[in-house]
């Protein structure tokens, strides 16, 4: 099978991974015990749950919309970068 007819080349599913394992570490850092009625848990306000683990969900959801989106160049893209250069420089 030719390589041009996959629409995601190796380095595009190693960001997803990665953004999937930000995602994953994210919610894993929001998680915790909850307060009850008879008892008052204060590590629901600790930073750890409301300031960390929602940053690092958020760049694990940016990162994945950058796996999508990225592009990588190719050689023929390099050459014609290389030959406009040339001209230009003449």
């Amino acid at each position: 099978m030719d390589k041009r007819n996959f629409a995601f080349s190796k380095i595009n599913f190693i960001l997803v991974a990665v953004g999937v394992a930000l995602i994953i570490i994210g919610f894993l850092l929001i998680s915790g015990g909850s307060s009850t009625e008879q008892q008052f848990n204060p590590d629901i306000f600790s930073l750890r749950r409301i300031g960390v683990g929602p940053f690092v969900c958020l760049v694990g959801f940016l990162s994945m919309i950058v796996a999508v989106m990225w592009r990588p160049k190719t050689r023929e893209t390099e050459n014609q970068i290389e030959e406009t250069e040339e001209k230009n420089k003449k």
